[in-house]
């Protein structure tokens, strides 16, 4: 069991990765999951676009590097993207390939659901669905973690009560939202603990490699910029090549202080992208 495994001494590591939007890249992503898995992660997550959109492509990856591999995968679910009846066919599916985490997420809502849609969705939070998924099956469940705050939570603290809710359901460990300051990272393991969460905490670490991805980034994640980020960008933004050595650079860094520090895990948002995180793994121990 994976939340076993984060209890021992040892820090993981772990990569997210990703099905690609079109068919051509989809055939050709299983080359890279090749590199990835020669990296010796301790598991690898998969997750699947806004709404459900590639579900079916999320359980042929995960089945691959489950069994082709020979690594644990963990397949994400979101309230946005499953009815109910949906989430257990394919909580069946996962089963019956050997799957056996899930991460269970809220989701962000995609662009193309109505108001209606959304606020009659069946799982409202993440909560709710870990519920489901720890009476109804026999999987093993991740949460999700903002250690900066969901950026629609009132506070820092009701996020945090939130986040307990999520424990309390069934979560067996979390993994955090990319984050660029350890500080943050530091404040909000202390915190946690302080609420009473105790379970295996990963922390996800994204490497930005172009000048143009921390919009994007800090978009989705609500993530703020320390000044060392964006006098990195500043220095290093023009030229695509030195950029991506010192968003490297950065990340590893970034993973060697959280060692120090005694993190119960390392997770990759690796961006499908072998050589990367193959230089960030090289470096960190």
């Amino acid at each position: 069991m994976l939340a076993d495994l984060l209890n021992k001494t040892k820090t993981t590591l772990s990569f997210e990765v990703s099905p690609p939007k079109t068919e051509e890249e989809f055939n050709a992503v299983f080359e890279k999951l090749d590199s990835l898995a020669a990296l010796q992660p301790d598991f690898i997550s998969c997750t699947y676009g806004a709404g459900g959109s590639s579900a079916g492509k999320t359980v042929e990856m995960a089945a691959y590097i489950q069994h082709r591999l020979n690594i644990d995968t963990m397949a994400h679910m979101t309230c946005v993207g499953f009815k109910r009846e949906d989430l257990q066919k394919n909580c069946e599916l996962l089963e019956k390939e050997g799957i056996r985490y899930v991460m269970a997420l809220r989701g962000d809502r995609p662009k193309t659901m109505s108001d209606e849609q959304f606020e009659s969705r069946e799982f409202l939070y993440a909560a709710d669905m870990i519920r489901y998924l720890k009476a109804n099956t026999s999987l093993s469940i991740a949460g999700g973690c903002y250690p900066e705050k969901h950026y629609e939570a009132e506070s820092f603290e009701s996020d945090l009560r939130h986040l307990k809710e999520k424990v309390d359901a069934g979560a067996d460990f979390l993994v955090t939202q990319l984050f660029f300051d350890n500080d943050i990272f530091y404040r909000f393991r202390e915190k946690a603990v302080s609420f009473g969460i105790t379970a295996p905490i990963c922390a996800g670490i994204m490497p930005i490699t172009s000048a143009k991805q921390i919009g994007k980034s800090v978009n989705l994640s609500g993530s703020s910029v320390p000044k060392a980020l964006e006098d990195m960008i500043a220095k290093y933004g023009d030229d695509k090549e030195d950029m991506r050595k010192a968003g490297v650079d950065y990340a590893v860094r970034q993973i060697l202080g959280l060692k120090e520090r005694g993190v119960d895990g390392i997770h990759i948002y690796t961006m499908n992208r072998p050589k990367t995180t193959a230089e960030i793994v090289a470096q960190m121990s």
